[in-house]
């Protein structure tokens, strides 16, 4: 029997295959006696057998896909599994304990973890973390439960999970992962904002895929109408296998518009640029038209790795984004933005009752200096290969922009002095995601070169409500007369002092607030790049000036559903 579930369509498209529960297992340990040691041993030998097995297949996999920095965390993982300092203290246990395997491994590798963790050395302290990793595997050979790993996954599949970490979207194979759907989670949570940039439909926010979904179930995931349909019919895999061919030629007709500038029915031009997470995402960019990089979210070089990119690794990225971006393209980099829920396990942040209001980006970057003026060096050395804008997160007060900027200006004058090519032109600015931030735009317009509205936050920030909290969803709204009109000052502020204003949330690609942007002067429209072509093809047909009246009108209106009540009205007249 068919079962439907409805959630919040957070990335275009259909997707027909089986399901991949991406969940980890109960590794639940109980202590028990054992007659016939030397068996114990065995089964344990066995464990660990299959887990080099498995680690050796992954570590392969991943030099070819990710590279080899990547590969080698496997390689750290493999020497664990063969070391005798932990396999034989282990099987000592078993022996002279008469204990069960499970509970020998987990006493054991406790006690070296514990011991390297509380060494004042890093390479230790990682070492922990490989211990924990690799028994983890060897415990779940021995309780018969499965690790998933969607990076090993060899079919079709789509991914069902509680939630996605960004690292875990990262990760994720496209040849073979086509969707994804969560119970958690909406538009702008990062694993929405992730399956936008890798092209594959997501519905989030479901609160049942886990409990409703078996392993191996056919599903159909429709990330246009935010449905999840399990063990369909064959009469319904055939209608959604025509609706899916419906939106593939819908897509084929904007994709006529790749190649041209982005220009309103009254020949007012505005740039539609894209977020991208790694420099792979720059196809992507070119291939859905886009006119530059309006975010370039740095975060993804920290995850999924145990320790900090290199200066040199960065390096690379940001010249291989800068070169992508031909002809004089802009590449709007954003600084670390850590924090929130976005966690790099090896910087150990203090655990806080609010992190979305803690310690998080330029905050953490201002304290963490040697962090900060590595990537900062990294982007200076970058910056003569294309046209690069670097962008400060999270800024509340003019002193924090001074102090991010004079570290900027500190490192370059060290650079110059060693006689490294640094790019005169580098445009420095801000993104506005604080509410008190748009409210003195006026005043941080005099110092910054431009402005890029985050609305993610900014709508959380103004409306006092947690954007990954379903149960008060119906406060994240974009089209509130409040986020208007602190567009509008943002906007305003940058044009008074002769700069311009971009936006890089997900607002910036909606349908129904794009109307709204136009008519409120934004100059920048910064996006994932699936959404490039069709914002242009809306573009193409809005008059500014009539968008200009109905912004007007939408500021004085009093709630979120009558100004998107006056946007379909105008765009449909």
């Amino acid at each position: 029997m068919t079962t439907m579930l409805n959630g919040i369509a957070a990335s275009n498209g259909i997707a027909i295959a089986k399901a991949y529960r991406l969940i980890e297992p109960d590794l639940t340990v109980n202590k028990t006696a054992v007659t016939d040691v030397d068996a114990e041993v065995s089964r344990f030998k066995a464990a660990v057998e299959k887990s080099v097995t498995e680690l050796q297949a992954i570590r392969d996999r991943a030099k070819v896909e990710l590279g080899a920095d990547k590969a080698a965390i496997f390689d750290a993982h493999l020497l664990v599994v063969n070391d005798p300092e932990l396999l034989g203290p282990i099987e000592d246990k078993i022996k002279s304990d008469s204990v069960n395997a499970e509970y020998a491994l987990k006493e054991t590798a406790d006690m070296f973890v514990a011991m390297f963790e509380s060494m004042d050395n890093e390479y230790m302290k990682e070492r922990a973390a490989d211990i924990r990793d690799v028994t983890k595997r060897v415990l779940a050979h021995l309780l018969g439960v499965q690790i998933p790993n969607p990076s090993t996954v060899t079919e079709e599949v789509i991914i069902v999970a509680e939630d996605l970490t960004p690292s875990d979207t990262a990760q994720l194979n496209r040849t073979y992962v086509k969707a994804f759907t969560t119970d958690i989670g909406g538009r702008t949570s990062h694993s929405a904002i992730m399956a936008r940039s890798m092209e594959i439909p997501a519905v989030v926010g479901t609160k049942e895929a886990t409990s409703a979904i078996q392993n191996g179930d056919i599903i159909i995931v429709d990330g246009l109408d935010g449905q999840v349909h399990i063990n369909p019919t064959p009469e319904l895999i055939a209608e959604y296998e025509q609706k899916a061919k419906a939106y593939e030629e819908q897509k084929a007709e904007w994709a006529k518009l790749v190649n041209e500038k982005t220009v309103s029915k009254d020949g007012h031009h505005v740039e539609l640029v894209a977020n991208i997470g790694t420099p792979k995402d720059i196809k992507g960019v070119i291939d859905n038209g886009g006119e530059g990089v309006g975010l370039y979210r740095t975060e993804f070089l920290y995850m999924g790795r145990d320790n900090f990119p290199t200066e040199e690794e960065q390096f690379e990225a940001y010249k291989a984004v800068l070169e992508g971006m031909t002809d004089g393209k802009p590449v709007v980099v954003r600084t670390l933005d850590i924090g929130g829920d976005k966690e790099l396990p090896y910087l150990q942040l203090p655990h806080e009752m609010n992190p979305f209001l803690g310690y998080r980006a330029v905050r953490l970057c201002l304290e963490e200096q040697d962090m900060f003026r590595t990537q900062l060096r990294a982007l200076l050395r970058a910056s003569t290969y294309g046209n690069l804008k670097i962008m400060f997160p999270m800024i509340a007060t003019l002193g924090e922009f001074r102090q991010a900027k004079a570290i900027l200006l500190e490192e370059k004058e060290k650079l110059v002095a060693e006689g490294v090519a640094v790019s005169d032109s580098i445009e420095v600015g801000i993104m506005v995601e604080i509410p008190s931030t748009a409210v003195m735009a006026d005043l941080f317009a005099t110092e910054v070169d431009f402005f890029s509205i985050g609305t993610n936050d900014l709508i959380q920030y103004t409306m006092a409500a947690d954007r990954m909290n379903e149960r008060i969803s119906y406060l994240y709204q974009p089209y509130n007369p409040a986020i208007l009109r602190l567009v509008k000052n943002v906007v305003d502020a940058a044009h008074k002092e002769g700069k311009w204003a971009g936006m890089c949330g997900e607002m910036a690609g909606d349908e129904n607030a794009i109307p709204l942007l136009l008519g409120l002067g934004l100059d920048e429209f910064s996006m994932s790049a699936t959404s490039i072509l069709k914002a242009r093809s809306l573009i193409k047909n809005l008059s500014k000036a009539d968008m200009e009246q109905l912004a007007e009108k939408a500021m004085q209106l009093k709630t979120n559903d009558e100004v998107l009540e006056a946007v379909k009205a105008a765009v449909q007249a």
